[in-house]
């Protein structure tokens, strides 16, 4: 087995509905260490009122952020801790936490009444800074980032928030040297497209759907997903207003290749065939602002996909969808990989078997260091288990026990940057 650097910790939260278990995961002497973090009782505590979760702290107990009164430390985490999921700006090193709100309403009552939910901006240096929490539409959220580059040099530094129950986008500014706009609501972009609704009179909220969002600096524009409308809007930063939309159905979350040129869309078809859920992923050349490739995938419900952080593979996690005969025959054991450098073509290179993911989401994780893709790791939530593949050829150094079996969703920490991923 090859050597394991010291130099990482992954934070695992792992969901069993009405209970939650931290778990870090470290390198120890070639092999592979797991701790399971203390837990305190659950708070009762409403969902916009629980202890968020941000990462590992001091002497094996968690980062918790405390919504309530706006501080973080280190300490036990309760049994229904707040595993949100965050969206990293590279540019400043800032994480965007987002807070998708009440299950029935959508709002962050605490925070935003009835006005919407939020998202929390941390600084995650040293044991972490909480910027703002600022009020958008209602959740879910999806953030991407707009910054000036040699090919754009004049665009806005903005955040891009997309909310899903209303059907809108806010615009946030994101630049610290302009006071008067810094991580305040500038616009907010309405994606209604009026001849898709059945009532003429709606316009927020609307049943656009918005889901994944990217910005690529080669073209200087923002992507977003309409999901509920089948189409990509085209988003030009410097007018905020949409330029173009691009006809994509089926999908439900966009990514952007490492070289700037696609996007790589995912999604599934579960009305075609009563007995099989087919998987599809896509590839749009934003030059063309194209549809070039679209892939189908028999069986296969794609949950999560993630370039290597050295941008030369593409993985494509499996987990499960549908119901009766639909969900038996789904494979839900394995991890495609495609190759990056094949694009637009989307190439299979290999197909990895884990563990069972007999729930709605498999992420992935990854460490890299020095350049080198060193780790791909990936939960096994049905198995209450973890694969740990070596980064280069996706060899199979082990898989480990987490904790216990039947976890309806495990999510990962990547607070310190070390670990990348979704």
């Amino acid at each position: 087995m090859a050597n394991h650097s010291p130099s990482w910790t992954l934070l695992c939260h792992l969901n069993y509905g009405a209970k939650g278990q931290v778990v870090v995961v470290r390198p120890r002497d070639n092999a592979f260490s797991v701790t399971l973090l203390p837990n305190s009782a659950a708070t009762g505590l409403s969902f916009d009122r629980r202890p968020v979760l941000l990462g590992m702290g001091s002497s094996d107990n968690a980062l918790l952020f405390d919504p309530v009164t706006k501080n973080i430390a280190s300490a036990i985490a309760p049994a229904d801790v707040n595993p949100s999921y965050a969206y990293p700006d590279a540019s400043s090193g800032h994480l965007w936490f987002s807070n998708d709100g009440d299950d029935e309403t959508g709002n962050d009552e605490l925070n935003c009444g009835a006005n919407g939910s939020s998202v929390a901006i941390f600084d995650s240096k040293d044991s972490g800074h909480h910027l703002k929490t600022l009020c958008v539409g209602r959740g879910h959220h999806v953030t991407a980032f707009t910054a000036p580059n040699a090919q754009h040099p004049k665009l806005p530094c903005h955040a891009y928030v997309s909310n899903l129950q209303d059907g809108t986008i806010s615009i946030v500014g994101n630049d610290p040297s302009v006071s008067s706009e810094y991580l305040k609501i500038l616009a907010t972009i309405n994606l209604l497209e009026k001849e898709k609704e059945k009532d003429a009179d709606t316009d927020i909220p609307n049943n656009a759907f918005p889901h994944g969002m990217v910005f690529a600096p080669t073209t200087g524009r923002i992507y977003n997903l309409n999901n509920g409308y089948g189409t990509i809007v085209v988003i030009n930063p410097s007018t905020q207003q949409i330029e173009q939309r691009i006809a994509l159905s089926g999908c439900s979350n966009l990514l952007l290749s490492p070289d700037g040129r696609f996007l790589i869309a995912k999604g599934a078809d579960r009305k075609a065939d009563p007995d099989h859920v087919v998987g599809k992923v896509a590839v749009i050349d934003i030059a063309q602002n194209k549809v070039v490739t679209e892939l189908q995938v028999p069986d296969f419900y794609p949950s999560t996909f993630r370039f290597s952080p050295d941008g030369k593979k593409l993985y494509v996690t499996s987990a499960a969808t549908g119901k009766g005969t639909q969900k038996t025959n789904l494979d839900i054991s394995s991890i495609l990989v495609y190759d990056t450098a094949a694009l637009p073509e989307l190439k299979q290179i290999k197909k990895i078997t884990a563990g069972k993911a007999d729930c709605g989401r498999r992420p992935v994780a990854f460490f890299h260091e020095n350049g080198r893709h060193r780790f791909t790791f990936v939960p096994n939530p049905t198995d209450g288990t973890l694969t740990i593949l070596e980064g280069e050829n996706d060899q199979n150094v082990g898989t480990i026990s987490l904790a216990e079996a039947n976890c309806e969703e495990i999510l990962f920490s990547f607070w310190d940057r070390a670990i990348t991923g979704s």
